[in-house]
């Protein structure tokens, strides 16, 4: 007979941390940490790492209210887990807001320039390109939560030792 599992859906409101079983290792070789509980303790906005693999990295944010501008030297995901989320996007007319060789999200000082590609809706599950050589910003009119897979740049913010399981 085989058992039964029921899958459990977090949000931002309601969530267990959970953790890893280990049997024969040290904690601090794995990383364990849930986008609920990192975004329930984070600024709107703040793109803080919760999984990483060499360069690249999946930030969770706090989506509420309206976000800066960004942008990015190569595509990026972004995944819409709980609530719903507005993303505008801009076409630069000068995609060089960019250095050379900078990798991960930038800021940008002020609105960009260049023609309106349009806006996507996100709700959860929903996940949107978000196109190099673009401007985008993130709108929730309540908490929400998203995590956008990139690479790690200067505003990726490491918080390992608070968000990680260490026993």
């Amino acid at each position: 007979m085989m058992a039964e599992y029921t899958t459990v859906f977090g949000s931002l409101d309601n969530f267990r941390k959970g953790g890893v079983d280990l049997i024969d290792d040290d904690p601090k070789n794995y990383v364990f940490s849930n986008v609920f509980d990192v975004a329930s303790k984070s600024k709107p906005y703040e793109r803080v790492a919760v999984g990483k693999n060499f360069q690249y990295v999946i930030e969770a944010i706090r989506a509420e209210g309206t976000s800066p501008w960004f942008t990015c030297g190569h595509d990026e995901f972004a995944l819409c887990m709980d609530g719903r989320i507005e993303i505008h996007l801009v076409k630069l007319a000068k995609p060089a807001a960019l250095k050379p060789g900078t990798d991960g999200a930038v800021l940008l000082d002020d609105n960009p320039d260049g023609r309106k590609m349009g806006r996507v809706i996100l709700g959860r599950g929903h996940m949107a390109l978000l196109p190099t050589g673009a401007a985008y910003r993130f709108h929730a009119d309540k908490p929400s939560v998203a995590m956008i897979q990139t690479i790690q740049g200067p505003i990726t913010i490491e918080r390992w030792a608070q968000i990680c399981q260490t026993a």
